[in-house]
């Protein structure tokens, strides 16, 4: 009896490697032989490291000149068919990603083919701050309504037009940051951007043109980047995660921009204080900024007892809307 052949499986890393510069939410991307954009990503290698982790660490240095802070784990994105190659016979590429936060925008320099990038250039219908994307109103909803009506749904709990609603905050629904994921994946289910045509998937491959809907990414690298949005927005309410991309002393108004940044929300100034002052995370340190632009800021510092005072210290942020 013939033994059957497995199809074999290589191991790779994917990073969502973010940074804040000028209130901004970066993400390192890099460049592939086929122009697109990407995230930096490289092979495990088993023989020359212990773990996952060591093994990113490792190669972000190496072809980034990064030293990475605070690292996690995210997903195994293993889908048949998610680096293009939908007839292919050879080993399936298996990515594990993570997340990984860094104070060291400059360090990128080192690469020639990576750099910065705001990370609203690939999710422009995520950022919040100002007003509500036009975006969304202009081209999201009225491609998203028309597809959800067009066929009715029974393979899933929550029909589509019930998803559009909740996703998008419709109809006195409330817009929940978190679920930056299910935004993106509905958006490829409809077949509205560009990775679902590249994909083969029908429903972007009927239509004549497609939106433009932020930029897209090369593989699966915008679903990764999804994930890893929504879990560090996620994480910001439960864990002080925000001081790793704070330089070690900060205003309270650098604070707030920061987490503004990254969840897409503004916040109402006297609030936010307020919070900050309840949860205890912070410290003066008694020395005042005059690297403001106006009044002299009084500089601040994490204040790490707080890991040992409670199991979850965060900061549970309220938005304005």
């Amino acid at each position: 009896m013939s033994e059957k052949l497995l199809t074999p499986i290589e191991i790779g890393l994917t990073a969502a490697i973010v940074a804040i510069e000028d209130h901004e939410p970066l993400i390192l991307t890099a460049r592939g032989d086929d122009g697109l954009i990407g995230l930096p990503f490289g092979p495990f290698d088993a023989l020359r490291h212990r773990t996952f982790e060591i093994g990113l660490r490792a190669w972000v240095e190496e072809q980034a000149g990064l030293r990475l802070g605070y690292v996690e784990q995210l997903y195994t994105f293993g889908d048949r068919g998610r680096h293009l190659e939908v007839a292919d016979t050879g080993a399936h590429i298996v990515s594990i990603g993570y997340l990984a936060l860094t104070r060291a925008v400059d360090g990128a320099v080192a690469a020639t083919a990576a750099s910065f990038e705001p990370w609203y250039r690939f999710f422009p219908w995520e950022d919040w701050r100002e007003e509500p994307p036009a975006i969304i109103a202009r081209d999201i909803i009225p491609a998203l309504t028309k597809w959800a009506e067009e066929t009715p749904e029974t393979t899933r709990a929550l029909p589509r037009k019930d998803r559009v609603r909740l996703y998008f905050g419709l109809d006195g629904a409330a817009w929940d940051e978190e679920r930056v994921l299910d935004r993106y994946e509905l958006l490829y289910e409809a077949g509205l951007i560009e990775e679902a045509r590249r994909d083969g998937r029908p429903a972007a491959l009927a239509r004549k043109a497609l939106p433009a809907l932020g930029t897209s990414m090369r593989f699966d690298h915008r679903r990764i980047l999804a994930t890893g949005i929504a879990r560090l927005r996620a994480k910001l309410k439960y864990r002080p995660v925000i001081f790793e991309l704070l330089p070690a002393e900060f205003t309270l108004t650098e604070l707030q921009h920061t987490v503004e940044a990254i969840s897409g929300r503004h916040l109402h100034k006297q609030n936010f204080r307020r919070l900050v002052e309840t949860e205890a995370l912070v410290e003066p340190t008694g020395v005042m900024s005059t690297q403001t632009g106006g009044r002299p800021a009084a500089l601040h510092r994490f204040r790490r007892e707080v890991l040992q005072e409670r199991p979850a210290p965060g900061l549970r942020v309220r938005s304005r809307r």
